[in-house]
């Protein structure tokens, strides 16, 4: 009961990580951490029960319950940066995102096969590259279809690319071949990065259209400064 908390525990963190990186993102369904107060509370009670007696069962189960909550807090209880929105529009934005999350965390884990640090270090560079497009997307939801490709068709092939560079190398210490995957990390940087640059310059496009247009109705209306 113990060892399942303690996963639960890490899960918990985890996802509450996930959660404060996002300026949009649903509550997680489970609250991981609470419930590994609980089973701390309970398992240290079996303890208690086991080795002495009643009371002291009670006094273990209160103090593991409380000190497991002071020390890791409370899961997320509410969504964040949804008031207001599309939520079936949020909703796609965030099953996208989570896709694009898994796919750079199985880069991630892909990569540490190859047992070499720059390659580790190149790889988490592109996650941050990635991620800010991720950023770009839940601040206007209405961006998902310009970015759809990259958080699902164009992660999954890097995913699938930097499985397959991590087995070869691993084995061959190929010069060739490294040379060749950084090529490809530094393409999808730029592609990224460039993707990024041009749904920003288009909402900024869209904000400087919406003002106009409201000038301009404010002009027909006889609405002037002093």
């Amino acid at each position: 009961m113990l060892i399942l908390a303690a996963w639960l525990t890490r899960e918990g963190i985890k996802a509450e990580e996930a959660y404060d990186a996002r300026k949009v993102a649903r509550r997680p369904a489970l609250p991981r951490k609470m419930l590994a107060s609980v089973l701390t509370g309970a398992g240290l009670g079996i303890v208690g029960i086991a080795g002495h007696g009643v009371i002291e069962a009670g006094i273990f189960a209160v103090l593991g319950l409380v000190l497991h909550g002071m020390a890791f807090g409370l899961d997320p209880l509410r969504d964040k940066g949804m008031a207001g929105a599309d939520l079936h529009q949020t909703d796609r934005v965030a099953r996208a995102v989570d896709t694009g999350e898994a796919h750079l965390a199985a880069m991630a884990e892909a990569i540490r096969r190859a047992q070499d640090r720059h390659l580790e270090a190149r790889v988490e560079r592109f996650a941050g590259v990635a991620r800010d497009l991720f950023r770009t997307v839940e601040n206007d939801p209405r961006d998902l279809s310009a970015a759809r490709k990259y958080l699902g068709i164009y992660l999954q092939g890097a995913r699938d690319a930097t499985a397959k560079f991590a087995d070869h190398y691993s084995r061959s210490r190929d010069p060739k071949a490294r040379s060749d995957y950084e090529a490809l990390l530094t393409d999808l940087e730029q592609n990224f990065a460039a993707r990024t640059d041009k749904l920003l310059s288009d909402d900024a496009g869209d904000v400087t259209v919406e003002i106009e247009v409201l000038r301009e109705r404010l002009q027909r209306e006889g609405v002037r400064p002093e």
